[in-house]
């Protein structure tokens, strides 16, 4: 498995996939070939975003501030509106925001845009807004959100106070018919009471996703679920934990590849889901050493992305970006 550097020019903002090039989205949408080409762009979003999200269709994105309170919807490269979160410990946590598409087909916005603890789901194209009537929000940080690839249900990996991180899943029809489920504890068996602390998570595929812990328990209970330092993959229909390995190393930020996950903390690792074990890793190329979506130090989340074949890692260096050749995905 080789790695190729793809060297470029000034800071890197963010980092993606359009096709066979390298796309920085939040740095106005400069492209790269693979041979190191770049293909530079004109434009100028005139704010410091240093994260960008893409929807399914491809054609809408998110570009952001990961610890501020503004965002910007493009259509394509331009803008078509701008939006926010409350500033209320902001640079304290990460932005909260996901594209996704429902089951009938519609592109939707889900972000926090009023208050840190009230999720809304948006209609993509128009900004019309889905979500409807009372809310009794809890006093919980949404962050790192994700709609399943189905688009039937919402993962949340946040924080509540002490800080202590954990995950939730949604049911998005639920939610359109009921906003105020968004409210609650969702469909993922966690007590923030006896689990240990969640440090992120990914969908796998519509039904399946991966749950990584840290070595910190909320109190001296035996955690009946999820257990401190360990992967898990989850299943929505069959309301079980399909496998629970022990880990002894951090996970961080996660990447979905069929049963496997990218990991990533100091450096890349190719982790089977199953079992736990580091299939390969790659210590020649650095990431942050982040674990969770807070923290009062802000670490920034790694730009890393894999193609659409899941065969090629792009992750972020000083001066460039390195290519790492992957074996297939396994299903």
């Amino acid at each position: 498995m080789d790695v190729e550097f793809v060297p470029v020019r000034g800071a890197l903002r963010s980092l993606g996939w359009d096709g066979d090039m390298l796309l920085d989205l939040a740095g106005g949408g400069r492209r790269w070939s693979l041979d190191g080409t770049e293909h530079p762009t004109s434009v100028d979003f005139g704010r410091p975003f240093d994260q960008a999200v893409s929807s399914p269709s491809g054609r809408y994105a998110v570009v952001y501030g990961e610890r501020d309170t503004t965002a910007l919807v493009l259509d394509g490269a331009s803008g078509l509106r701008e939006m926010g979160r409350s500033s209320y410990h902001a640079a304290d946590f990460d932005y909260p925001v996901a594209l996704g598409r429902l089951p009938d087909g519609r592109e939707i916005l889900v972000h926090c845009p009023d208050e840190y603890n009230v999720l809304q789901i948006d209609d993509l194209v128009s900004g019309a807004r889905l979500t409807t009537g009372d809310r009794t929000p809890t006093d919980v940080f949404h962050s790192r959100l994700s709609v399943s690839p189905d688009g039937r249900h919402l993962l949340m990996a946040g924080w509540f106070w002490s800080p202590f991180g954990i995950a939730r899943v949604y049911d998005l029809a639920e939610a359109l018919a009921d906003s105020a489920t968004l409210d609650g504890d969702g469909v993922l068996p966690m007590s923030p009471g006896s689990d240990a602390e969640v440090a992120s998570a990914c969908w796998l595929d519509g039904d399946r996703l991966a749950v990584a812990t840290t070595d910190e328990v909320f109190d001296d209970e035996e955690a009946p679920n999820l257990g401190p330092r360990q992967l898990g993959v989850w299943s929505v229909s069959g309301r079980q934990w399909l496998a629970r390995s022990s880990v002894n190393y951090p996970i961080g930020t996660l990447l979905p590849r069929n049963a496997q996950v990218i990991s990533l903390y100091e450096h890349p690792r190719l982790i089977d889901t199953e079992t736990g074990a580091v299939v390969a890793e790659w210590p020649g190329v650095k990431v942050a050493p982040k674990d969770g979506s807070f923290g009062v130090t802000h670490i920034p989340t790694p730009w890393a992305a894999l193609d659409a074949t899941g065969t090629r890692l792009a992750v972020a260096q000083d001066g460039g970006i390195a290519l790492i050749e992957l074996p297939p995905p396994r299903p």
